[in-house]
């Protein structure tokens, strides 16, 4: 796909309904010829728009103009390449903590979880959080996660979790104020309940940090296994990780997971994670496949914000 192509893409996939601003400024970027011109002197994972867009946001540049941002862009280009090609995206949406929650309820309690691409971890905390499915509402604490469900029974109640780690290849950490910074800049300009939930999290995390490593989803996730503790279900879990990494790569991370001793939960977009044979999702915008040891279960929104189940009920 080309750097316009995959601009347009976003435009109308990812951000239609979700970013006003970032579907316009992306369907400007994808006709915008310097820009792109730019983007492609980078290697193609620091073209994506998500990553460039975050970087001019967390720099103070303008989003919401296209014709400001592209004069930005062009004027600050050393400062803008460099930080591409020293951040990558590691959005930490604890809304995406809603459409783990009915997979985690049926496993065996308690619970060890590992979070691969784990950024500042704040995803390691399903337990602290309290979930709106419509009228349904589970827990009382911690930021409150809306999900818009269909198609299973809803769990009434929280996992018990008794230990968290996580690996990445640069762990952020809630306490720093420049990687919350990062985090908050990764969140869409709109997107005010997204900023208040990154801050309650963050406070969550930083009360009792989680076990974050800096390492490799394949060198070093068995040692990291090695450490869950004996009498918990061990829960290896990613979510829109594995587009940042080959495919051969995400080939050999796959045929590692499968014979781990863990469950595995996976979420990430079906041309990533291939799957045998899916329903179609609903529209045109971009989801993601939730699955659970290799079965997929549910179509989901990037967010956390839909979940439509379709496989078997566990």
């Amino acid at each position: 796909m080309t750097t316009a192509a995959r601009y347009r893409d976003f435009g109308v996939r990812e951000a239609r309904g979700v970013s006003a601003i970032y579907e316009r400024l992306a369907l400007a970027v994808a006709e915008d010829a310097e820009i792109v011109r730019l983007l492609d002197q980078l290697p193609p994972a620091r073209r994506q728009p998500n990553l460039l867009f975050a970087v001019v946001r967390l720099l103070g540049g303008p989003v919401e103009d296209p014709a400001a941002f592209h004069d930005y862009v062009v004027a600050h280009w050393p400062s803008i390449e460099a930080e591409l090609c020293s951040r990558a995206t590691q959005t930490n949406e604890p809304g995406r903590c809603a459409f783990l929650l009915p997979v985690l309820c049926q496993l065996p309690q308690p619970l060890a979880l590992l979070e691969v691409g784990a950024s500042a971890g704040l995803c390691l905390y399903p337990d602290r959080y309290t979930y709106r499915y419509g009228e349904h509402t589970i827990g009382t604490t911690g930021p409150v996660l809306d999900c818009a469900a269909t198609g299973m029974p809803l769990p009434h109640g929280l996992p018990e979790v008794v230990w968290r780690a996580g690996l990445d290849l640069n762990p952020l950490d809630a306490t720093d104020p420049a990687d919350v910074a990062w985090l908050d800049a990764l969140i869409w300009p709109e997107h005010a309940h997204r900023r208040e939930r990154l801050r309650k999290a963050a406070a969550i995390a930083t009360a009792e940090p989680p076990h974050l490593i800096r390492g490799d989803l394949v060198n070093d996730l068995p040692g990291l296994v090695e450490q869950a503790p004996a009498g918990a279900t061990l829960v290896i879990f990613h979510m829109s990780v594995l587009y940042q990494v080959t495919v051969a790569r995400r080939e050999a991370f796959v045929d590692l997971v499968r014979h781990l001793p863990a469950h595995w939960i996976a979420s990430e977009a079906p041309d990533v994670l291939p799957y045998d044979s899916l329903p179609d999702p609903d529209g045109e915008a971009l989801q993601n496949v939730l699955a659970l040891d290799g079965t997929p279960l549910a179509w989901t929104r990037g967010h956390g914000q839909t979940l439509t189940w379709f496989g078997p009920v566990l």
